[in-house]
């Protein structure tokens, strides 16, 4: 069931974005040649008890058979696309570094991601990345009152199409409000005007992740969680928390 927010719950939720939003800034100055992965998850638990917020990643499983999340935040390297448990790995020259997170504040939240580059710049990891920004700026542009879920989809898709990457469409995007994951399931990939219409109320997590190598398949790692490109390639992760309101919609995890 999805659950339609009002404008002060909204406002709630944007103060959570805002902890989300300083936890992705400290991580993206911080991700250099050297640094641990753990370091970065470290920061992340400081910046959530400075804000008084909690992780909704703590803890967190997405079957019950599944192991507890041991971390605030998803630390995919390379050829790891999604929900990566940050440990011991140094951070090296070249790496591509997908980050996931998300807080609750006064029993609100917020999720975002980001995927940035260690080091050096490569220009196919500059494509992807860039690629994936788009595809999450078409999406959100297309979350207005009186459109189709679908309609945010296609928007996705079509940016991941027309670059050829493979696009996971297992894991998408969420409703999102007291629980990190609620109705609606938003996919990154659909048809324009079908589905749920978008009316304003509705807080959504777009999540548009590729994969480079073209390919949709995918991997789970032993641990239960690292999702990684079946052929090896490398991937991009980002994802903003949009209010749709009546003036279109309000992404609520840019820092301000």
């Amino acid at each position: 069931m999805v659950e339609y927010k009002t404008p002060g719950e909204i406002d709630a939720m944007h103060a959570a974005g805002q902890v989300v939003a300083r936890i992705l800034t400290a991580v993206r100055d911080q991700a250099r040649p050297g640094v641990r992965l753990a370091e970065l998850d470290a920061m992340a638990r400081d910046v959530l008890a400075a804000a008084r917020a909690t992780s909704p990643f703590l803890g967190h499983r997405l079957s019950p058979e599944q192991s507890a999340y041991p971390a605030v935040i998803c630390a995919s390297v390379n050829d790891a696309a999604l929900h990566d448990i940050p440990g011991r790995y140094r951070l090296a020259d070249g790496d591509l570094l997908s980050v996931d997170c998300g807080a609750i504040l006064d029993g609100w939240a917020a999720d975002a991601a980001i995927s940035v580059q260690v080091g050096h710049d490569h220009p196919a990891d500059t494509r992807l990345i860039a690629t994936a920004t788009e595809a999450l700026r078409a999406g959100i542009a297309a979350a207005v009152p009186g459109g189709r879920l679908g309609d945010i989809s296609a928007a996705i898709g079509a940016v991941g199409r027309g670059a050829r990457y493979g696009i996971g469409t297992d894991f998408g995007g969420h409703g999102i409000g007291h629980a990190m994951h609620e109705d609606p399931h938003i996919p990154n990939i659909g048809r324009p005007g079908r589905g749920l219409r978008l009316v304003p109320g509705m807080v959504i997590a777009i999540e548009p992740w590729f994969l480079a190598g073209g390919t949709d398949e995918y991997r789970i790692d032993a641990n239960g969680w690292t999702v990684r490109s079946a052929d090896g390639s490398r991937a991009a992760h980002v994802e903003h928390t949009v209010a749709i309101t009546d003036d279109g919609p309000v992404v609520l995890t840019v820092p301000i």
